[in-house]
């Protein structure tokens, strides 16, 4: 499997996000979204940061179950209820993502949303991985 990620130098430089990612390998997975509920059926989390955090290791536990890392992300889609506030701590969310998910940033998108599935979240992630 080979994921190659393109960032044309025409274009505004990538910050924490691919512009464009081509992919090859015999499996795809596609990932539900997550949110920060607990094994319980909770969200978790006061802010922003820690909702994320708990969303996108939710999209991970996933993605490893299905035999993937995530450097195998290929996509991912961000939906946030309230993009302001998700701009306002871009620089948190990057050292969360670095953290958990490294820096093989995929493709990616963040969309605001009115409001997720359950009215506490803040924050939903979605995305798209290809695995060997």
């Amino acid at each position: 499997m080979t994921l190659h990620r393109i960032n044309p130098a025409e274009l505004s430089p990538p910050t924490g996000f691919s512009h464009a990612v081509t992919a090859t390998g015999s499996r795809l997975v596609f990932l539900a979204g997550q949110t920060a509920l607990d094994g319980d059926g909770k969200v978790v989390g006061a802010g922003l940061p820690e909702q994320f955090e708990t969303a996108l290791a939710n999209l991970l536990t996933a993605l490893h179950a299905a035999g993937g890392a995530p450097a195998d992300l290929a996509r991912v889609t961000v939906y946030a209820t309230d993009v302001a506030d998700y701009r306002a701590n871009a620089a948190e969310l990057g050292r969360i993502w670095r953290r958990l998910a490294g820096r093989d940033y995929p493709a990616m998108a963040v969309i605001g949303a009115a409001r997720l599935w359950d009215e506490q979240a803040l924050v939903e992630l979605d995305g798209i991985a290809v695995l060997p």
